[in-house]
């Protein structure tokens, strides 16, 4: 049964996704409610300015909410930060690794932990957010900068993170999907109107011919075909079970594999290495004109070959270092030897880690340079063509992998619902004696 099939014919997942499109048109009026005091037009005016800062990148993740001052301004980005945090810090501290071995119960000890930790981050972000919106640009983003303001800013900004971290998880419990990927897909989706408009205004100007247009669409289709063929790309390597005899029966001898994607690392390592090269960026916003905000401004800008040499290495070494962090090859190979399986030609244990690190590293390296020219690409495109090009680097990265991860989802859902509906009317009957 398809997904359209299944949400004509069961009514269950009707709900689900009709709570889930609720729950963020909620999250997306949000973003256009302003936090009291704010001047959102000499905010928007500043922002126009600074696309290319972190400032640019929070806005974008955040649909234009930093952008207009709003009450969700903080986005979801400090539940990623401490969710990272959690994740890194379960490696090198032998209590969460304790907790996490635990299954289901240590894992929501650990949401738990991270929800206390996104408000702390909300409550320090909200505060840096404060503290620059009264004292930048001579005070003219604010009304009045007193301390009832930034009180009021503060726990406005605080309570708007908490409320979205809280639409996610609803989402990802009683609707359909990643509600936390939902919601930062739905911020960037956001803009994708706004990018248009810009193209055609520049088909209007003369600037872009209609030809250029159709061959951009082209383009843009095929770079899709291509994240979709290598977001779900998979390096399989063989694994087989011995066969065990136990009383009378002889069980294993079955064959299977191991996956390994091409692409562990998710958005990740782009989303680290620009918030890394924006910084300066950033820094320099607020530094008085002269040498030092000059050379920030060339070394760390878009188009110089410094900031390309610093942005793929950054990609490389975090595609690296966050699959080192989730994926454990020794502790793979541990579990195959307890259960008796093995890699066909591989002594079991330590040969079996050292292949599968060598197989992980390889194509490891393909998914990092895979990476580096999908995230390059609006650069490429800009610079040739003239255009702004949104459909590109991160944002398209987790645009796509967020809509295949719900369609597997929704696939999920209706497999699971047609074996409830197989095993319904099922009677099972104990033994007579």
């Amino acid at each position: 049964m398809s997904a359209v099939e299944g949400l004509t014919k069961i009514p269950e997942l009707r709900r689900r996704i009709l709570y889930t499109l609720g729950l963020l048109a909620v999250y997306r009026v949000g973003c256009h409610i302003p936090v009291p005091g704010v001047n959102t037009q000499t905010l928007a005016r500043f922002f126009q300015g600074n696309e290319n800062t972190l400032f640019g990148m929070l806005n974008m993740f955040s649909g234009s909410a930093l952008e207009n001052a709003s009450i969700f301004a903080l986005g979801i980005m400090p539940y990623i930060s401490a969710s990272i945090i959690f994740q890194l810090l379960t490696v090198v501290w032998p209590y969460l690794a304790a907790l996490q071995k635990e299954g289901e119960l240590g894992r929501q000890k650990i949401n738990q932990y991270t929800r206390y930790a996104t408000v702390v981050i909300s409550f320090v972000q909200g505060t840096g957010i404060t503290s620059v919106l009264i004292a930048a640009d001579g005070g003219s983003f604010v009304y009045s900068g007193g301390w009832q303001f930034r009180v009021l800013a503060i726990i406005t900004l605080t309570a708007g993170t908490a409320f979205i971290m809280w639409l996610g998880e609803q989402i990802t419990e009683r609707g359909i999907g990643n509600g936390i990927s939902l919601i930062i897909f739905a911020g960037i989706a956001a803009g994708i109107p706004t990018n248009m408009n810009q193209t055609l205004q520049l088909v209007r100007d003369g600037q872009l011919s209609p030809l250029m247009v159709v061959m951009l669409i082209a383009f843009m289709a095929l770079v899709i075909g291509v994240i979709i063929f290598l977001e779900q790309g998979q390096r399989r390597i063989p694994i087989q079970y011995a066969k065990r005899q136990m009383g009378r029966r002889l069980y294993g001898g079955q064959s299977t594999h191991l996956p390994l994607k091409i692409n562990t690392s998710g958005v990740i390592p782009p989303i680290f290495a620009s918030s890394l090269l924006m910084a300066p960026l950033t820094i320099a916003t607020f530094l008085p004109a002269g040498p030092a905000a000059n050379f920030i401004q060339s070394a760390f800008g878009r188009g110089g070959t410094l900031y390309y040499i610093f942005f793929v290495s950054m990609i490389v070494f975090f595609c690296f270092f966050y699959t080192a962090v989730v994926f454990n090859p020794a502790d793979v190979a541990e579990n195959l030897k307890k259960y008796g399986g093995y890699v066909p030609g591989i002594r079991p244990g330590k040969n079996t880690a050292d292949y599968i690190d060598k197989v992980l590293s390889r194509i490891t390296f393909g998914g990092a340079i895979y990476l580096a020219l999908i995230c390059l690409l609006p650069d490429f495109l800009i610079t040739k063509f003239k255009v702004s090009f949104f459909f590109g680097g991160t944002t398209l990265l987790i645009l796509v992998g967020v809509a295949l991860d719900t369609v597997a989802k929704i696939q999920t859902f209706l497999l699971t619902r047609d074996y409830d509906g197989f095993m319904k009317n099922a009677k099972l009957r104990g033994r007579r004696g």
